[in-house]
């Protein structure tokens, strides 16, 4: 079960799809994981260049080691839009499950190249590793955008994922589809929603024959999700709605304790912030008619159980 590859092919088998959530702190890390924990349910945790930079490439990646011998459920590492393959194989010999080789602002022939120079190289540090790569455009920077741009020129073709496959030789591939990383403040609101093209993704899996991932899914319409999902998704990403969560739940903890100034007493308001919002993904990913789409987690912060009563 403790298999990337396994989890893959029994959640495309059951219909589901597995959570992809970014970390750049402990926060946020507790968070993704105590809720996948809490569901009993795989999760991978990302963490993208410049998260890793932050937190240190073997730090994180012994702290989901010391995480994953805690839970229950399996929680795999994926170092997530790595343009190097420098960064790809110190991920990869740091113990990384999974690396997103990302060469997609090249052109199409020359990220092919690229891609397939990074699959045997870090095939060659652990055979066991799934590599993923990206055609299309989605954008960049998991952050708040001022404008929705027009990707729709951008989308992938499944002729294009057919060749890029067959000649990298990537185990799992990212289209685009429609989704875009970051979100607009509209999408922060709930005013707008981004809408996927179904209709492709089940072509492109059906010419890609690889698991597919769909990256920028942070403020995607529901339905869409789920449409995506039984079109052939098998894992969806999701940061910038997290980041929106730590940084409101932050501003709740210091909201409620003004005067307070030590950490363990202020972030756990951001880590069940965080939890809930990965709680409510991970229920929409897995739903099969096992995981119910409108339960919370429980509330497992005293800080948060403090300012509920309050």
């Amino acid at each position: 079960m403790h298999d990337i590859r396994n989890v893959l092919e029994l959640a495309r088998n059951r219909g589901v799809a597995v959570g992809h959530f970014n970390v750049s702190d402990l926060v946020l890390l507790k968070a993704v994981v105590a809720a996948a924990r809490e569901l009993q349910v795989p999760v991978l945790v990302g963490a993208s260049e410049g998260e890793r930079e932050f937190m240190g490439v073997r730090q994180i990646a012994a702290l989901v080691r010391s995480l994953r011998e805690e839970s229950d459920s399996p929680v795999f590492l994926n170092a997530d839009h790595t343009h190097t393959l420098q960064k790809a194989i110190e991920a990869a010999k740091a113990g990384f499950d999974t690396v997103v080789f990302d060469a997609s602002a090249l052109p199409f022939e020359q990220n092919a190249r690229q891609t397939k120079e990074a699959v045997e190289a870090l095939k060659a540090v652990n055979p066991a590793i799934l590599v993923e790569g990206e055609i299309g455009n989605i954008g960049s920077g998991s952050e708040i955008h001022e404008l929705d741009p027009d990707l729709s020129k951008y989308l992938t073709t499944p002729a294009e994922a057919n060749e890029f496959v067959e000649f990298t030789g990537v185990d799992v591939l990212a289209p685009a589809v429609g989704n875009m990383h970051g979100m607009s403040q509209k999408m922060v609101t709930g005013e707008k929603k981004k809408r996927l093209d179904i209709e492709r993704i089940a072509q492109i899996k059906e010419a890609a024959r690889v698991p597919l991932t769909l990256h920028g899914g942070s403020g995607t319409d529901d339905r869409d999700l789920l449409q995506a999902i039984a079109a052939g998704i098998s894992i969806v990403h999701i940061n910038t709605e997290l980041r929106v969560a730590w940084r409101s739940g932050l501003e709740a903890g210091l909201a409620a304790q003004p005067d307070q100034v030590v950490p363990y007493k202020i972030l756990p308001f951001a880590v069940e912030s965080v939890k809930q919002v990965v709680c409510a993904r991970l229920r929409l990913f897995n739903h099969d008619g096992q995981l119910p789409i409108e339960d919370e987690c429980a509330v497992t912060s005293p800080a948060r159980e403090r300012q509920a009563v309050s």
